[in-house]
């Protein structure tokens, strides 16, 4: 006899995605979305982020690119669970790639921060044309209290900060403003958290009145020099910050770290 009846579902092994791409018009959002490690650089989402980048960068209907986060945290730096479990030989080239994609994209690509950016994740801001912050968000380059430097994203973060303000952050990990942010060259503009909203879809309506080859003629012109500075040190920033990772000053840093109770 022959049994008809359905084979029982097999359990799902879909994985949840940690970064949405959405189309509206010319602007292309990109959201973080991973609250469980408020938005790390894990691997799944440095891949997911550089396939939503290179998916917008295809899509000739759109103008702008935005990267956001679905909460209130943008980004939380780098996965330390993922770091002192299997180093960052490979993590730290592909935070180094993804830096690179975006200051070479042909499209305007601006940052919109309603919260909190650590260490890496200001990497990712720096490597963006323009970044609108809310005037509350709250910045820190926070390695120095790890056993690690700002290595890979100083090729990003150091050209946009003024040489005193980069001091001062990378060597005291001190947490700074929104505002703050301003003065000190990381951040384009800040305001209220009410009005982050309307002041972003304003600056894509402005961005988006460019013509795409205005645009792209013009973005490759103000990259160029940040461009060169990244290949020219890429290699070298990876293997520092590789090395550091691997440290055992830094491992011993991180299990403290990560052993903190949650708050």
């Amino acid at each position: 006899m022959v049994d008809d009846a359905p084979a029982p579902p097999l359990p799902s092994t879909a994985v949840t995605p940690l970064v949405h791409l959405s189309v509206e018009g010319p602007v292309a959002t990109i959201t973080l979305d991973s609250p469980h490690n408020r938005n790390a650089l894990s691997r799944q989402l440095v891949t997911e982020l550089a396939d939503r980048l290179e998916r917008a960068e295809s899509d000739a209907d759109v103008r702008v690119v935005v990267v956001t986060s679905a909460d209130r945290v943008f980004c939380s730096g780098a996965d330390l669970s993922e770091a002192s479990a299997d180093g960052m030989s490979v993590g730290t080239q592909a935070i180094v790639g993804l830096q690179r994609y975006v200051v070479g994209m042909s499209k305007p690509v601006v940052a919109v921060v309603r919260g909190p950016v650590r260490a890496g994740g200001i990497g990712i801001v720096a490597a963006c044309d323009i970044v609108l912050t809310a005037e509350e968000a709250t910045y820190a380059l926070t390695e120095v209290k790890l056993g690690l430097a700002p290595a890979v994203i100083s090729l990003t973060v150091l050209p946009r900060l003024t040489s005193r303000a980069a001091a001062y952050a990378c060597l005291s990990g001190a947490t700074f403003t929104g505002t703050e942010a301003v003065a000190m060259g990381l951040v384009t503009r800040a305001v209220p958290a009410a009005d982050l909203d309307a002041a972003a879809a304003d600056l894509c309506a402005e961005l988006a009145t460019g013509a795409p080859q205005g645009l792209r003629e013009t973005k490759a012109l103000l990259a160029r020099d940040l461009l060169d500075r990244i290949d020219a040190r890429a290699d070298e920033m990876a293997a520092l910050s590789a090395r550091l990772f691997g440290s055992d000053a830094a491992r011993e840093a991180m299990a403290a770290f990560l052993s903190r109770p949650k708050r």
